[in-house]
């Protein structure tokens, strides 16, 4: 199983992300292409609990049928030659390290041993019984930078089995900020912060090569679902807001009235605006320039974010902006289905671009 991205268009078409609070399923016929179809089925709390440990998908009988509901949805059709799919699965379900060598053997199988010996003393369980990819990121002289990727193999397997009950086979698997980041539309450094009601992950990626990706867990909290209101990209700071993905009737709504829903508690908020600052401080040492704007994925939305970091003393008033990772570019016009915000679908949409 790769746990990394493929080449462009490499990757099966249909897509979907396993998530705390439900699944996300996209369709796209080709990488290039705008995303065809895109649903989401909720699921109940604690039905999946990522983690290193087994256990993280707790009720089997919901997801599978929330995965199968969501993908043919999107027209997936199950237990046929054409069902294979890309699973995007939970930061917290896998560690991401970049590591620093000397030199590193070309061909993978004299390579991987290597790597996974480095492992045994940065990831919290069995390297040697564990899944593992990697990709070297830079060369040369300096040595050998690589992205590596790991997963218990009883933890793939829990993901890869409920994909296989609903009807569909896994041909890759990727973490959902890996994934996130091949949605970006920037020609520029990008800092993403991927927030979830359990986690928050920062990342830089300059031309395609990852600098930073930094995770830490959030104490469980009610981070609760916006309403359907997505900021027009083309005027963000205006209040001019969109539903159903940008695809519904506009209708003017003030940033109090987008702002309605309750946010993160104080103690939440503050765990991510320090991510957000970690990774922002990353960027200025490391890029010799302070970054610009934060992208936005995940459920948190770009929305809610902004207003933390604000609430925090960082961004808008130190002009750094909050863009959504996913603009309304990236969606056929009759892709949308109701109550999807874009955060939402950041992972899938990057799963089938990239």
């Amino acid at each position: 199983m790769d746990f990394l991205p493929k080449a462009s268009g490499t990757r099966p078409r249909l897509a979907c992300e396993i998530t705390p609070r439900g699944v996300v399923a996209a369709r796209s016929p080709q990488a290039a292409a705008p995303i065809a179809a895109v649903a989401k089925v909720d699921l109940a709390e604690g039905a999946v609990a990522p983690s290193l440990k087994p256990g993280n998908i707790v009720d089997r009988i919901a997801v599978t049928a929330a995965l199968r509901r969501a993908l043919e949805s999107v027209g997936g059709k199950p237990n046929t030659r054409g069902s294979e799919l890309t699973v995007v699965i939970p930061d917290g379900a896998v560690r991401v390290l970049l590591l620093d060598f000397d030199s590193l053997p070309s061909k993978i199988t004299e390579a991987l041993p290597l790597v996974r010996f480095r492992l045994k003393k940065l990831v919290p369980f069995d390297a040697d019984e564990a899944m593992i990819s990697y990709q070297v990121m830079s060369s040369g002289k300096a040595g050998v930078r690589v992205l590596a990727v790991a997963i218990p193999r009883d933890v793939l397997s829990e993901y890869e089995t409920v994909a296989r009950e609903a009807g569909f086979e896994p041909g890759a698997v990727l973490p959902s900020t890996l994934a996130a980041i091949a949605a970006v539309d920037s020609s520029s450094p990008v800092l993403l912060v991927n927030a979830n009601p359990l986690g928050v992950t920062t990342a830089i990626v300059r031309e395609g090569i990852l600098l930073l990706h930094l995770g830490i867990d959030l104490a469980p909290s009610d981070l609760p679902d916006i309403p359907a209101l997505i900021v027009d990209p083309a005027n963000e700071d205006s209040g001019r807001e969109e539903s159903l993905l940008g695809m519904g009737e506009a209708q003017n709504v003030t940033p109090a009235m987008a702002l309605a829903t309750p946010l993160a508690p104080t103690e939440v908020g503050e765990e991510i605006a320090q991510a957000v600052s970690k990774g922002a401080a990353y960027y200025e040492d490391t890029l010799a320039a302070a970054p610009e704007i934060i992208w936005s994925a995940g459920p948190l939305g770009a929305d809610r974010l902004r207003h933390i970091l604000n609430e925090q003393g960082i961004a808008e008033a130190e002009g750094l902006k909050v863009r959504e990772v996913v603009g309304t570019d990236a969606l056929a016009a009759d892709a949308a289905t109701g109550g999807v915000m874009r955060g939402w679908i950041a992972g899938v949409v990057g799963a089938l671009k990239g």
